[in-house]
C-alpha cells in the first residue's frame, strides 16, 4: 500500500492558501471583493488564518506517512472547509466540514503523541493540539470566544516546538565550531512558559472582569519575557554560516515581543488587534514558513543552511509585520495593510516555488534509492 507523507501534502496546500487568503481577506473587508462572505469580517479572516492556514501546518507537521486513503480523506475535509466556510460561513455545512476535519486531525495525531509523552512537560504538545481542534470545531458556536483562547493557544505551540527544533540545532552547530551550549531545551523556563500561557488562556477563557483581564495582561507579559530569556540564552549572534537558523530564531523573537505587546495593550484596554498581528504575522508566519523549508530542503538531501528563499521570505514576513502594526495606528492604513497583504503573499508564493523544487529532487533522491537497493536480476535460464 503507498503511504504519502502529511507534510508533501499539506504544506503545499498550507503555502497555496497563504498565498491568497491573506489579500482575499483584505479586499472583502474593504468591499472590493463580494463574492467571499467569510472573509467580511475580522472574526473571518482569523478563522481562516488560525484554523484554516495555521491548522493545515499543523497538519503537516504532524500527521506521519499515512495511506492515501487517510490522508486524501484528511485533505478532503480540509478542502471543504475552507470552501464552505469562503462561500456560507453560516452554514450548517461549513460548521459540519470544519469540525470533522478538526476531529479527524485531532484523533489522528493526538493518541500518538499521548502515548509518546513520558514527561508532564512533553504533555503539554498534545493537549494544546487537542484544545486547538477543539477550539475550531466550536467556532461557529462561540466566535470571539472561541479565537480568543485559541490565540494563547498558537503562542504556545510556536513556543514550545520552536524550542525543541531550535535548542537541538543550534547546540549541533556550536558543537560544529568547536564550541558548547550548555542552554538548549532549558525545561524550567519551558515548564514555566507552558504554565503561565495556560494562565493566560483560562483567563482569556473567563467572563470579561478587569481582575481576570490583568491577570491575563500579566501572563502574557511574564511569558513573552520567558521566551525573550530562552532565545538570548542560545547565543545566537556567535553562530557561523547558520542563516535558517537565524531565520527560525526571528519567528520566535516576534512571537516573544508580541506576547509582552499584547500584554501592555491588553491592560491599557487599546491596540489588542495590533499587538496581535506581531504575534500572528511576524511570529506564526516566519516560523511556518522556515518549519516547511528546513522539512522539504532535508527531504530532498538539501543543506537547509544554503537555501536562499526562506532568507528573503522571512524578510517579506518582517516588512508585512511592520507594515501591518504601522497600518493599525494609523500610519497611512489603506496603503500598508495593501503592503502587508502582498509582502505576506510573496514570501509564501516564494515558499511554494521552494516546495515544488525540493519535492522534485525529493522525488529524484528516491527513484535513486529504489534503484540502489533493487535487486540484480537473475540471468535467464538458457534452457
Amino acid at each position: 500500500m503507498t503511504r504519502v507523507a502529511g507534510n508533501a501534502v499539506f504544506f503545499p496546500a498550507a503555502a497555496a492558501y497563504a498565498v491568497g487568503v491573506l489579500p482575499a481577506s483584505l479586499y472583502s473587508m474593504m468591499g472590493s471583493i463580494t463574492a467571499l462572505p467569510g472573509l467580511v469580517s475580522p472574526a473571518g479572516h482569523a478563522h481562516e488564518m488560525l484554523f484554516g492556514f495555521a491548522l493545515a501546518v499543523v497538519a503537516g507537521n504532524q500527521v506521519g506517512p499515512s495511506s492515501m486513503v487517510r490522508i486524501g480523506a484528511l485533505l478532503g475535509f480540509w478542502v471543504l472547509a475552507r470552501m464552505t466556510f469562503l462561500f456560507a460561513p453560516q452554514s450548517i455545512g461549513a460548521a459540519a466540514c470544519n469540525a470533522a476535519f478538526a476531529v479527524l486531525l485531532a484523533l489522528r495525531i493526538a493518541p500518538r503523541l499521548l502515548a509518546a509523552a513520558k514527561k508532564l512537560r512533553n504533555q503539554a504538545l498534545p493537549l494544546v493540539l487537542i484544545a486547538i481542534c477543539a477550539a475550531a470545531a466550536a467556532f461557529s458556536a462561540a466566535q470571539r470566544g472561541s479565537l480568543s483562547v485559541t490565540i494563547p493557544l498558537f503562542a504556545l505551540l510556536m513556543l514550545f516546538m520552536g524550542g525543541r527544533l531550535l535548542a537541538p540545532a543550534v547546540a549541533g552547530q556550536f558543537y560544529r565550531q568547536g564550541a558548547n551550549l550548555e542552554a538548549r531545551v532549558q525545561p524550567r523556563i519551558e515548564a514555566a512558559l507552558i504554565l503561565t500561557l495556560a494562565v493566560a488562556t483560562a483567563a482569556q477563557a473567563g467572563p470579561d472582569r478587569p481582575a481576570l483581564v490583568l491577570l491575563a495582561a500579566a501572563a502574557f507579559v511574564a511569558a513573552g519575557l520567558l521566551a525573550a530569556l530562552r532565545l538570548l540564552r542560545w547565543r545566537l549572534w556567535a553562530l557561523q554560516r547558520r542563516p535558517d537558523l537565524l531565520c527560525q530564531a526571528a519567528g520566535y523573537g516576534w512571537v516573544a515581543l508580541g506576547l509582552v505587546v499584547y500584554g501592555a495593550t491588553l491592560a491599557a484596554g487599546q491596540w489588542q488587534t495590533v499587538s496581535l498581528h506581531i504575534i500572528m504575522v511576524g511570529g506564526l508566519g516566519t516560523l511556518t514558513l522556515n518549519v516547511m523549508a528546513m522539512t522539504a530542503t532535508l527531504k530532498a538531501r538539501q543543506d537547509p543552511a544554503r537555501a536562499r528563499i526562506p532568507i528573503w521570505a522571512t524578510f517579506l514576513i518582517a516588512a508585512a509585520t511592520l507594515a501591518r502594526v504601522l497600518a493599525g495606528v494609523g500610519v497611512f492604513p489603506l496603503q500598508l495593510l495593501s503592503l502587508a497583504a502582498w509582502c505576506w503573499s510573496g514570501a509564501f508564493a516564494m515558499l511554494l516555488v521552494l516546495l515544488v523544487r525540493t519535492a522534485r529532487a525529493a522525488s529524484r533522491v528516491r527513484a535513486e534509492r529504489a534503484r540502489q537497493h533493487r535487486p540484480d536480476q537473475e540471468p535467464a535460464d538458457p534452457g
